[in-house]
């Protein structure tokens, strides 16, 4: 059994996500996964071993879109909530253009669990874009991670290609490979991903490099079916009624449904060849589209306005008039409505779509009566073998696929069956109730078990619950005295979560990481090394890309290399203290200045951020980097105040770490080259040594206390 209820946190980025009315079919990025996401985080919400969702998204400012979509939070349930982090741009934007912006909605979502007082147990990314964002938090915050693709980039590229676009242009117009990156990324640091089929696990997933079966889990979406059945004797026609029925010569003929988003992989173009090719569908039946909701076709983005401009060509070529209606609005409230009116026509719903990770229009039609007809690819197979309510098609295949439209119709007998059997197993298998049992049963096995899967074996970051921090230099500041590390590991033990411990050196991460355990030191909460050009977290040492990102930054190692050479005194260090982003030299007596080093690189327009150290050690880094640079970044990126934040070290390298609105301690066997720093805010020089000296600085400060950052003390004695 599970030990605590779990704080569950969805994530999904991009489209327009709300609790009611939504706006299905809006847009590309405004279709079923909006109303899973938002239905998952309700249904988990009632389950008894959950006790909080909060489902996180992307807050927008965009008057072309309703206010509700800049709310902060919105209520789902007693218990799950809807949250929107700003994430680029406040106006809307299509998901490929976020890509430059998921970073923001990174640490946003760190801030708000900091703001929150709590830290998820399970992180759940939906979509590729969420999931490379539930990768970095997973890594971050050392919590395991549940990925759901919904609709794959390597099968889509597959599917556009067989219809014959070039791959230059989807990669142009999709950014497919960055697409296609992010899922090997959620698919490699994920412990589970939910998929909605066999089929779609195998076949699409399996397409992946970092694809593995032990991860898979197949949990059929649950759907809320109340509203969806069968038409009574005695229902009158709806109000949708009259939107189709003013395109059509006779609105009494069997309807031929399709319901979806214009967009290019949901096939609507092929299915209108299909009906108008076909020599007896047009007697036989109308064809009703409703691709979304639109007020002005030039006012869609570019791949809506395509499929639409080709929608309304072919109605003209074929003369479709009175044989095809499109309404161009509809609510969610009038879907159920449409379906009981192709059921009660005789119809028939289609989905031609290339690719369909589940289908959740397939299984609404199927609890309403209507049988179907669906593509081959993806979660249609599964979902007409459980129901055995229509027909699967290849919607590379127009002719076929009419003729299997035109057999569906023609054949009573064989429909009646279809829609008995459609309204039965539908609900018998897609229930929101059994998705939230088996998904929380697989969490409870594979997290919370007894038998605790290796997949979700993490060690939680502690940094969204600390309220200050202790960063100190290793070698001659936390170093050289056992007696005081033991010391300062003890007193660090015994604050619990609210304090938390990290690293600041020269040293290279593995060199630091066996220098602690040689001393007895617990693995840091933050690492910051290579004399600030790295930061990593926790015992699994994740790297922190953005940081690494910031660096790249006017830095240019080989003409920085090219310039010192003409300087004397300059020794290389070995190869393996020359880092990506270090360049380390030592240091004689024939050796210029420090200041003199700088001049002579800015004369040759280079930009740098140049450490000496101990008269023995030069260092050369981006001018973004340094120890002191990397605390000021986590201080924004975690959400801590500097001046909760306690910095001691004992030499050159630490100088610009040891200034500002941080707490500072310079320990009393520090190097000549900070005594300049005597006498500055916030820079209290110890009596005490190596460790000793930080224990002395913790009282002076009070820092496991109130904080008192001394700003107006005249007493201490140096």
């Amino acid at each position: 059994m599970i030990d605590q209820q779990l704080y569950i946190v969805l994530i999904s980025v991009h489209g327009l996500v709300r609790g009611e009315n939504i706006e299905l079919g809006r847009d590309a990025d405004t279709g079923g996964q909006v109303a899973y996401v938002v239905e998952l985080a309700k249904a988990l919400s009632q389950n008894p071993q959950v006790y909080r969702v909060d489902l996180l998204t992307r807050q927008i400012f965009d008057r072309n879109v309703d206010d509700s979509y800049a709310d902060p939070a919105e209520k789902l349930t007693e218990n799950a909530f809807i949250i929107r982090l700003p994430c680029g741009p406040r106006r809307y934007l299509r998901k490929e253009r976020l890509w430059p912006y998921l970073d923001e909605f990174v640490d946003n979502a760190l801030l708000y669990f900091r703001k929150l007082g709590h830290m998820p147990d399970i992180i759940h990314g939906h979509y590729a874009d969420a999931g490379l964002v539930g990768a970095n938090l997973s890594n971050l915050l050392g919590l395991p991670l549940i990925f759901t693709g919904h609709s794959l980039g390597r099968v889509k590229k597959q599917r556009l290609i067989d219809k014959g676009q070039d791959s230059e242009q989807i990669e142009q117009k999709y950014n497919i490979s960055q697409r296609i990156e992010a899922e090997e990324i959620a698919l490699e640091n994920a412990g589970m991903v939910v998929t909605s089929t066999r089929q779609e696990m195998q076949d699409q997933y399996g397409m992946y490099g970092r694809y593995n079966e032990k991860k898979m889990m197949v949990i059929p979406p649950g759907i809320n079916l109340s509203s969806f059945s069968p038409p009574k004797r005695t229902d009158g026609k709806p109000p949708i009624f009259q939107e189709i029925a003013r395109f059509l010569k006779n609105p009494k003929k069997p309807m031929i449904l399709t319901i979806s988003r214009p967009d290019e992989r949901k096939n609507i173009c092929a299915l209108v060849r299909a009906y108008a090719e076909h020599p007896h569908l047009r007697d036989l039946a109308n064809l009703v589209i409703f691709a979304g909701s639109r007020q002005e076709i030039k006012k869609m983005d570019a791949g809506a306005r395509r499929v639409l401009r080709e929608l309304l060509m072919l109605i003209d070529k074929y003369d479709l008039y009175g044989s095809v209606a499109y309404p161009k609005t509809h609510q969610s409230t009038d879907v159920p409505d449409i379906y009981r009116l192709a059921m009660k026509s005789r119809g028939v719903f289609i989905n031609p779509a290339l690719t369909e990770p589940f289908g959740l229009t397939i299984v609404e039609a199927a609890a309403s009566g209507v049988p179907v007809i669906a593509t081959n690819d993806g979660g249609p197979t599964e979902i007409l073998e459980k129901c055995n309510n229509g027909l699967l098609i290849d919607p590379l295949d127009e002719d076929a696929m009419g003729e299997s439209i035109h057999q569906a119709l023609t054949n009573p007998r064989q429909w009646m069956k279809w829609s008995k059997s459609g309204v039965r197993e539908s609900r018998r298998h897609y229930t929101w109730s059994g998705h939230v049992d088996r998904y929380v049963k697989l969490l409870n096995k594979r997290f919370h078990g007894k038998r605790r899967s290796s997949l979700f074996t993490v060690s939680k970051s502690r940094l969204p619950k600390v309220d200050r921090l202790i960063i100190t230099d290793l070698d001659g500041t936390l170093l050289g005295d056992r007696e005081a590390a033991a010391r300062f590991v003890e007193t660090l033990k015994q604050t619990g979560d609210r304090v938390g411990f990290g690293v600041a050196t020269g040293r290279r991460l593995e060199s630091a990481a066996a220098v602690l355990k040689q001393w007895n030191v617990p693995m840091p909460d933050i690492w910051i090394t290579a004399v600030g050009t790295e930061i990593h977290y926790g015992e699994k040492q994740t790297e922190d890309k953005r940081w690494t990102r910031h660096l790249e930054y006017q830095w240019k190692p080989d003409a920085v290399r090219e310039a010192l050479a003409e300087l004397p005194g300059l020794t290389d260090q070995p190869a393996s203290e020359q880092l990506r982003y270090k360049i380390s030299y030592f240091i004689d007596e024939d050796a210029p200045s420090k200041r003199k080093i700088i001049r002579h690189l800015r004369k040759k327009n280079i930009l740098v951020n140049v450490i000496h150290s101990c008269n023995e050690y030069l260092d050369i880094l981006p001018i973004r980097a340094s120890k002191g640079q990397a605390i000021r970044y986590l201080a924004g990126r975690w959400g801590l105040q500097l001046d909760h934040i306690l910095i001691a070290g004992d030499s050159g390298n630490d100088e610009e770490m040891l200034k500002g609105a941080t707490l500072g301690v310079v320990v009393g066997n520090h190097s000549p080259e900070l005594k300049p720093l005597k006498g500055k805010p916030r820079t209290y020089f110890a009596d005490g040594e190596n460790a000793w000296g930080i224990l002395e600085a913790i009282e002076y400060y009070d820092f496991l206390g109130a904080i008192n950052p001394r700003d107006e003390s005249d007493d201490q004695p140096h």
